[in-house]
């Protein structure tokens, strides 16, 4: 079928409107990492790196918790063209630093911190090829390389559930799920929804690039993300059963 009588409904990738790109979780690709995951989704590609250090941010010392956080950063040629190092300009770009926020909050909200004691789980999230969806790559294969550094240890008690994210948008009137970057770029709505295997959710962050959306259409794109959270949190399962006690 040529690209000019592709129906709407299918994708310039083959996939129909509720299709996620296919998804790998590969654990265990750093040798010195407590946890490590490379995730691919498409062609984003993402290596997350568990460390647990026993030390607390100033704020929380003699209070007997813990902290999660998280580090984000994109190489020069993640992207069709290069991108200059943040680490050479001498500060973080104000998107690397929303995300880095996210995926940290995202994994907090799935750890027991108040069991955890007095240690700290830093997740760095390195984005190695970019295709779309770099957030909700490293939310997703962050939350596998952090479970697989507290089940390495001992600690899989402290894990609560499963967070993942997924992209939904709405091109050409069409409800359409995991953008990648060719489609995010022409959305005319598009939503990341970070949630968990409960039922609930860390953050939905959506935006009309053009006409407003209204309420039966946030209540689809929820829909629509729920099946592919579902997705992700079964490859997060099949990935975490791997793991060495």
């Amino acid at each position: 079928m040529s690209i000019g009588n592709r129906p709407p409904s299918v994708r310039a990738d083959g996939r129909g409107p509720s299709d996620l790109r296919p998804v790998t979780l590969t654990l265990g690709v750093l040798k010195w990492a407590e946890g490590s995951c490379r995730i691919k989704v498409g062609d984003t590609e993402v290596l997350c790196a568990a460390t647990i250090a026993d030390r607390v941010p100033p704020h929380l010392r003699g209070k007997g918790t813990g902290w999660v956080t998280a580090e984000y950063a994109m190489l020069p040629r993640a992207t069709a063209e290069r991108t200059e190092r943040e680490s050479v300009k001498g500060r973080l770009g104000g998107r690397t630093h929303e995300i880095q926020r996210l995926v940290g909050r995202s994994l907090r909200g799935v750890v027991d911190l108040t069991r955890l004691g007095e240690r700290t789980v830093t997740v760095d999230c390195d984005v190695l090829q970019a295709d779309g969806g770099t957030r909700c790559a490293s939310i997703t294969g962050g939350y596998v390389a952090l479970a697989a550094a507290l089940m390495t240890y001992g600690m899989e008690r402290l894990i609560v559930g499963k967070v993942a994210a997924v992209s939904v948008g709405v091109i050409d009137g069409l409800a359409m799920l995991d953008l990648d970057y060719g489609e995010d770029s022409r959305a005319e709505v598009d939503f990341n929804i970070v949630g968990t295997d409960a039922g609930t959710y860390v953050e939905l962050q959506g935006t009309a690039e053009g006409k407003p959306f209204d309420r039966p259409r946030v209540d689809a794109l929820l829909d629509l993300a729920n099946l592919g959270l579902a997705r992700m949190f079964e490859a997060q399962g099949n990935a975490l059963a791997t793991v060495r006690r």
